[in-house]
């Protein structure tokens, strides 16, 4: 079959593709085409910038954000597993990072950098920071005294609680329960680590339960040497005074006596209920 020719329209639109619009559409370009071409291209390299700045200075834009570097604060932890609380972990007396761990499982909250500082003062940090913790959403592992992994204090979901232990035989599953003021009675219960962002006087249990089991609140004992402790320290800001309460037992027969501490809050109000 012969080669059907081309019509003039048709040979019109060709030279035009091939010309990149023509003399004429050339012409017809805006006057300042050019510059907002030049526009578009500089701010994308100030967002370029913009990101590489935030990605080589994580934290850089919460240094105002509590707790800033320079705070002390004070938590209180517990963890427990099927039921059954767990030893306190190790203290190190050496650490300089931001989180260390006291006696009677008390976390002083003393951020050193925009790493562990504001909003990233989670619970999930502080696991990063101590030895051998692992705090995620699938797996909790409690570490020796040393630092070192401990096969009987390393959970997942799925696994299944010991023969001896409260929940013997049933499925657990890691959780994560925090009590933001002395008033709350219900904590609030989440898988994520990271969404637990530490406050003074935070109370903060890490778990390895059955599904619909809520665990149980740090010891009073911890409570109360973490109550202590705010009220020893002195940071660079204005202490704010703040009733708490904390529970003591007289030995007098049986008497029981209850007393009320005026604590000193470091950085902000202690919480209230």
């Amino acid at each position: 079959m012969a080669p059907v020719a081309k019509s003039a329209t048709g040979k019109w639109v060709s030279r035009v593709g091939a010309s990149g619009g023509g003399k004429a559409y050339k012409k017809s370009r805006p006057g300042n085409y050019y510059g907002i071409l030049a526009v578009i291209v500089v701010l994308g390299l100030v967002a370029t910038l913009f990101a590489r700045y935030e990605y080589q200075h994580p934290g850089a834009a919460a240094a105002s954000t509590p707790p800033a570097v320079g705070t002390t604060w004070y938590a209180a932890l517990a963890v427990e597993a099927c039921g059954k609380p767990l030893p306190y972990l190790s203290t190190d007396p050496n650490y300089k990072g931001g989180f260390t761990v006291q006696p009677a499982n008390v976390i002083k909250i003393s951020p050193v950098s925009a790493a562990d500082a504001g909003g990233h003062a989670t619970l999930s940090q502080f696991a990063a920071e101590f030895p051998g913790l692992i705090a995620s959403s699938s797996e909790l592992a409690i570490p020796t005294a040393t630092g070192t992994a401990n096969p009987a204090t390393t959970f997942h979901n799925g696994d299944t609680c010991p023969a001896k232990s409260k929940y013997a035989g049933q499925v657990g599953h890691v959780t994560y329960a925090y009590w933001t003021a002395f008033g709350q009675k219900k904590p609030t219960i989440t898988t994520d680590p990271t969404s637990i962002k530490f406050v003074q006087y935070l109370r903060v249990t890490m778990a390895f339960d059955p599904t619909g089991v809520t665990p149980t609140a740090p010891q009073q004992a911890t409570v109360n040497a973490m109550v202590k402790a705010g009220q020893t320290t002195t940071t660079t800001t204005a202490a704010t005074p703040s009733t708490l309460p904390v529970t003591t037992t007289t030995a007098k027969g049986s008497t029981t006596t209850t007393t009320t501490t005026t604590a000193t809050s470091t950085t902000t109000t202690a919480p209230k209920g």
